[in-house]
């Protein structure tokens, strides 16, 4: 603690508080870095039921396809021949990315293998499908 000595001889304390915001900030800096984040796919889809249905990790990037056959990422519509680009460009920001696809029930199968392509094509090999379980 320092001290100030002002004009009428009364001394005055002072806290520092260099050392607790140099500790804030490396914890600040800490969990920004180990901070997982989460590409979601911005809509919301009635998905299938299954008895086998399991949990798996939780992945990085969400695709989902609704009952029309179109396609999101990110809260946007895609086109399903750019899937593979957008894949692309989220594993360049994140390398150790998983990829789920959230398929509508009534989405059509051709759609959703169309996409499952353009990801196998980006260089993801395992792809999640997400299914409720009964």
């Amino acid at each position: 603690m320092a001290r100030r000595k002002h004009s009428a001889g009364v001394e005055e304390a002072e806290v520092d508080m260099t050392p607790m915001l140099d500790i804030v900030f490396i914890m600040l800096i800490f969990f920004i870095v180990t901070t997982s984040f989460v590409k979601e796919s911005g809509i919301d889809v009635n998905r299938p039921k299954a008895q086998q249905a399991s949990k798996k990790p939780s992945a990085n990037i969400f695709i989902a396809i609704n009952e029309n056959g179109i396609v999101y990422m990110e809260k946007r519509e895609v086109d399903v021949q750019r899937v593979r680009a957008n894949v692309e460009r989220m594993l360049a920001e994140s390398p150790e990315a998983q990829v789920m696809i959230q398929a509508d029930e009534q989405a059509k199968h051709g759609i959703v293998v169309k996409v499952m392509d353009q990801v196998k094509a980006a260089g993801i090999d395992q792809i999640s499908v997400s299914a409720e379980a009964n």
